[in-house]
C-alpha cells in the first residue's frame, strides 16, 4: 500500500515538477522566449502531452517579442510500432502547429543556427530517438511588415507523416523512411513525397512535389510589395523532382502559369509607371503563352553536387521557346528523376547522343521523302492538266 501510496503522490506532483522545469528552459533561451500552459504524463503509454505551447523570437534591445512557433499540443510517447520489431524509439505528433518567418525578425537561417536550445529541450523530455513525426493542421507563414503592402502569405492545414527514420522497421532498403505531405495554398493543393535514408553520411533521398491550381489573385500583395504588379487572373502550379547520393544531386522544377492576366479595368487608377510595368509584364507573358493552352511554361534542369549547384540557364531558354511556339509543357510530374540515375556514366550520354543523331538523321530523310513524294504528286498533276487541255482543242 506505501509504494502504491508513493506512486500515486509521484503521479500527482511529477507533471508540476516538469512543467516548472520546461517553462524555465524555454525562458532562459538565447533570442528566444517560450511558455507552456500544461503538461500531462501518461506513464501507462509512455507518453508526454504538452499542452499550448509557444516560442517568440526575443529582441533584447527593444524587449519586443515576435511570434515564431505555436502548437495546441505536443505528443511524445514510445512508438509501439517500432517497439514490436524490437526497436525502442519514440514519435512526436504536433496539433495545430504554425511555423512563423517574419522578414529581419526571425529568419530561417538564424533560426537554423540558434534553435538548439529548444532542440535539447525536447531531447530532455524524449531521450529515446524518434522514429516517427506526425503534423496534423498545421500552418506555415512568411510576414513582411516592412513591405508596402504588407506580406502575409501561408501555407495552411498541412498534413505530414515522417515514418521509419531511424530504420526501426529492420528494412533494408537504400531508402528505408519515408516523408507523405501536403496542404493547402490558396485555393490550390500542394503534395510532397520523399523517401530517404537520415542514416547516410551524405544526403541520400528521391523526392517529388508539385503545387496545382493556386489563385495569384489572392497573393496580390506579395505582387505588388515584391514586382509591383497587379494580378487580375491567372493559376500557378509548379512540379519539381530532385535525387540526391554520394554528395551529387540532379532535378528539375517546372512552374506554370495558366491564364494570366495582369493588365484589366481594375487597373485604371495605377499611376503611369505601374501601368507600364504591368503592360510589359503582360506582353512578356503573351509572347511566352503557348496559344492552344493558355498557360506561360517552362523547366529548369539542374545538377551537381552539394557545394557547388549548376542550373542550366541555356536549356531554360529553350524550354521557354519551345513552349512558347512549339507545344505545351504537359501539367505534371515527368518521372524521370529517382536515385537510380544520379551517377549516370558517360556511356550512357555517348548512346543517348547516337540515337539523337540518328533520331535527327532520320528525320531528316523522311523530309526528303515527303518532298520528292509531293513533286512527283505536282508532275503528276501537271500532266494530267495539259492532257485536258489538249483534249478540249480537239
Amino acid at each position: 500500500m506505501v509504494v502504491v501510496a508513493l506512486l500515486v503522490i509521484a503521479r500527482l506532483i511529477l507533471p508540476y515538477v516538469v512543467l516548472r522545469y520546461a517553462n524555465k528552459t524555454l525562458a532562459s533561451m538565447k533570442g528566444y522566449y517560450g511558455h507552456i500552459d500544461d503538461i500531462d504524463i501518461a506513464l501507462i503509454r509512455g507518453a508526454y502531452r504538452i499542452d499550448s505551447i509557444y516560442i517568440n523570437k526575443h529582441d533584447s534591445t527593444s524587449d519586443k517579442q515576435t511570434p515564431f512557433f505555436s502548437s495546441e499540443a505536443i505528443d511524445l510517447s514510445v512508438e509501439w510500432k517500432a517497439l514490436f520489431h524490437g526497436s525502442l524509439v519514440g514519435e512526436l505528433v504536433f496539433e495545430h502547429p504554425v511555423l512563423k518567418f517574419t522578414k529581419d525578425k526571425v529568419e530561417p537561417a538564424d533560426v537554423k543556427n540558434d534553435s538548439s536550445d529548444f532542440k535539447q529541450l525536447l531531447d530532455d523530455f524524449m531521450p529515446l530517438h524518434v522514429n516517427r513525426v506526425e503534423i496534423a493542421g498545421g500552418r506555415l507563414q512568411y510576414v513582411d511588415k516592412s513591405s508596402k503592402p504588407g506580406v502575409d502569405v501561408s501555407m495552411t492545414d498541412m498534413q505530414v507523416v515522417a515514418l521509419n527514420l531511424r530504420n526501426s522497421y529492420d528494412s533494408s532498403s537504400l531508402l528505408p523512411a519515408r516523408i507523405i505531405a501536403n496542404a493547402k495554398v490558396y485555393e490550390g493543393t500542394f503534395e510532397f513525397t520523399m523517401k530517404l535514408n537520415p542514416l547516410a553520411e551524405r544526403p541520400t533521398f528521391d523526392m517529388n512535389a508539385d503545387l496545382k491550381n493556386t489563385n495569384l489573385v489572392l497573393l496580390n500583395d506579395f505582387f505588388k510589395a515584391y514586382a509591383k504588379i497587379d494580378v487580375n487572373k491567372g493559376r500557378f502550379g509548379m512540379y519539381t523532382e530532385v535525387a540526391s547520393k554520394e554528395g551529387k544531386f540532379r532535378g528539375y522544377v517546372k512552374p506554370i502559369i495558366k491564364d494570366l492576366d495582369v493588365l484589366g479595368a481594375e487597373d485604371r487608377d495605377d499611376n503611369i509607371f505601374r501601368k507600364t510595368w504591368e503592360a510589359l509584364v503582360g506582353a512578356a507573358g503573351q509572347i511566352f503563352k503557348n496559344q492552344t493552352e493558355d498557360q506561360v511554361a517552362t523547366k529548369i534542369p539542374f545538377e551537381g553536387d552539394l557545394k557547388s549547384p549548376d542550373a542550366d540557364v541555356w536549356t531554360t531558354v529553350v524550354n521557354v521557346l519551345q513552349n512558347a511556339f512549339v507545344r505545351a509543357i504537359q501539367p505534371s510530374i515527368d518521372n524521370e528523376i529517382n536515385i537510380a540515375n544520379i551517377n549516370s556514366d558517360d556511356k550512357k550520354s555517348d548512346k543517348d547522343s547516337d540515337k539523337d543523331k540518328s533520331s535527327k538523321k532520320e528525320s531528316r530523310e523522311a523530309r526528303r521523302a515527303e518532298r520528292k513524294k509531293e513533286r512527283k504528286e505536282r508532275k503528276e498533276e501537271r500532266q494530267e492538266e495539259r492532257k485536258e487541255k489538249a483534249a478540249d482543242k480537239r
